[in-house]
């Protein structure tokens, strides 16, 4: 017999909220205040979880269960699997001596490290959000800033902060298109809809970003250089998003941006060199650049032509698997040749969403897909072996790193597995939605708290696609029922949730481990927090105005006919 989720299980929705909220508390908590280590943070979380739906919301323990079990393989495959595979590379690299040349390279486009954070975290970080999303951004930035001698915080807040912009439109437009293909959005309004949002923060965030580095009077320096980055990627996501679609948004306007800000710098560059590798400190923060783990700067070498073609090849390896790997046809086939499904039994379809959520009570799936050929990972893994090969690593030499390397993150790919049990669980025990109706319940202030709606589910689930299953419904039946656009709301859950994906427990982990910046996770997500709830707000506000005040409701995209 199916178990019915409820919302108010106590009777009381504040009661009920706050118990809901319990484990992420707990979590989150552990990390930022308590100095906990993230495995030992996340499993308390997921044991807070757990209690929460068994004994408040009367779900069976056989079912919870199973709901973190089936978290833990996902937490593994494809998250875990991305993370150990970027970390494969990166350790090739950086053991036969390539990525001191390919450091190199890039000082000799600039030396100001304002400059290097805006091509790399930003316009890089975005191709390969475009390309594949799900960690992989992160981990190839904060890999290539550690590098560069960025200290690990500087190189893990930063390329979360910069990897904000670009999440919407990730993975070739996986978020928007499960958005409308799950709750009945026109694929093409909605993505426009969006692309009426993001521009104006693919703007603002390169200079957001840039100012959390080295501060306002930096950042006014090289403005120009900022302002052409945020342009050629704004413009050309806002035309692909509204007259061609979702799939290659990110790609066209990463590559845009790439291009226009290395053309100029050709012609340009500021008059002073910002050559500081850590952030500049505010009133009672520590100087990072203390911190253990973080790299002087070196003076900048000089390299053949050849040695540089040679550092960046497996880089490019890695783009072009990245890109082939996620083409949805090269999916399906892959697909096609291994990807057996396993229904969790006791599970699959024994839970019923119920209404304001849905319209009529909905059976969930639980099925896991051991899509191993088509993972993002399984293409990175790949593109390492093959970037091994040109860098004459022998077979047994890459076996070897492949093995060091998996025990160099085994904490990391422990915490990934709890983390995403956590979130599971939530989804299946229906916690998370009472969450979500807390934010419904605002009334004429929906069009604010439902972006920030999205800005929890991607906080909570660590995916805006995950967040757009979630909530994607009920911001639906939320805008009927006050009269909003839509359009407008489902493109705000998924806006909205692009500023939660700094703060997703996930995405720290995977900062973290690129960086080597072990049990740090909380020093991030205290770095972080602020400029995650702070862009949300001011998301929040926009699609406010969007909804009420003219001109901006003049950008609305309303359901045709």
């Amino acid at each position: 017999m199916a178990w019915q989720q409820i919302y108010d299980p106590m009777g009381s929705m504040v009661a009920s909220t706050l118990l809901a909220a319990l484990p992420v508390v707990v979590m989150l908590g552990g990390l930022g205040f308590l100095h906990l280590k993230a495995h030992i943070a996340a499993g308390a979380g997921l044991i807070a979880a757990l209690a929460v739906a068994i004994f408040v919301y009367g779900m069976p323990a056989g079912m919870a269960g199973k709901a973190a079990m089936l978290g833990g393989f996902t937490g593994l495959l494809p998250i875990g699997w991305i993370v150990l595979n970027i970390i494969f590379l990166h350790q090739l690299t950086e053991k036969n001596g390539s990525f001191k040349v390919l450091q190199d390279s890039i000082a000799g486009i600039t030396q100001d490290r304002r400059l290097q954070l805006l091509l790399i975290a930003f316009s890089f970080g975005a191709f390969f959000e475009g390309a594949a999303g799900f960690g992989t951004p992160v981990a190839v930035t904060a890999a290539i800033l550690i590098g560069l001698g960025f200290s690990p915080l500087a190189a893990s807040g930063l390329s979360l902060i910069a990897n904000t912009a670009p999440v919407a439109f990730g993975a070739l437009g996986t978020p928007v298109i499960t958005l409308a293909k799950v709750h009945g959005y026109d694929l093409m309004e909605v993505t426009a809809m969006i692309g009426r949002q993001l521009p104006f923060f693919s703007v603002l965030v390169p200079f957001w970003m840039i100012w959390a580095f080295a501060g306002r009077k930096a950042m006014m320096e090289i403005w120009p250089a900022i302002l052409v980055t945020g342009l050629s990627f704004a413009i050309p996501q806002f035309l692909v998003s509204n007259f061609i679609g979702p799939e290659l948004v990110d790609i066209i306007a990463a590559i845009s941006s790439m291009l226009c800000l290395v053309l100029f710098l050709r012609v340009w560059q500021p008059k002073k060199i910002w050559t500081s590798t850590s952030l500049k400190m505010r009133k009672g923060q520590t100087d990072d650049s203390k911190i253990e783990g973080a790299t002087p700067l070196t003076p900048i070498g000089k390299h053949s032509r050849e040695a540089v073609i040679r550092a960046w090849t497996p880089w490019l390896i890695l783009t072009v698997f990245v890109f082939i790997w996620g083409l949805p046809s090269v999916k399906t086939a892959l697909n096609g040749l291994f990807a057996p499904a396993f229904p969790i039994e006791g599970l699959n379809k024994m839970i019923e969403k119920m209404p304001p959520v849905v319209t009529a009570p909905t059976a969930e799936a639980a099925v896991y897909t051991l899509n191993l050929l088509s993972a993002t990972g399984t293409g990175i893994l790949l593109s390492a072996l093959v970037g091994g090969f040109v860098m004459k690593y022998s077979p047994v030499a890459l076996v070897q790193q492949f093995f060091r390397t998996i025990w160099i993150v085994r904490y990391s790919l422990l915490t990934i597995v709890l983390m995403l049990a956590l979130g599971t669980l939530t989804r299946y025990s229906g916690t998370d939605t009472t969450l979500g109706l807390a934010f419904a319940n605002t009334g004429v202030f929906y069009p604010f708290f439902g972006t920030l709606m999205g800005w929890l589910g991607v906080a909570l689930t660590g995916s805006d696609t995950a967040s757009n299953v979630l909530f994607g419904g009920m911001q639906r039946v939320a805008a009927d029922q006050l009269g909003l656009s839509p359009n407008l709301m489902g493109a705000a859950n998924s806006s909205g949730g692009v500023m939660g994906k700094m703060i997703d427990a996930q995405s720290i982990v995977v900062a973290s481990t690129a960086t080597r910046w072990f049990n740090h996770e909380g020093d991030i997500l205290r770095y972080v927090f602020f400029h995650s709830i702070a862009l949300a707000c001011l998301m929040g506000l926009f699609v406010t105005l969007q909804a009420y005040v003219w001109p901006f409701h003049l950008m609305v995209v309303h359901a045709a006919g």
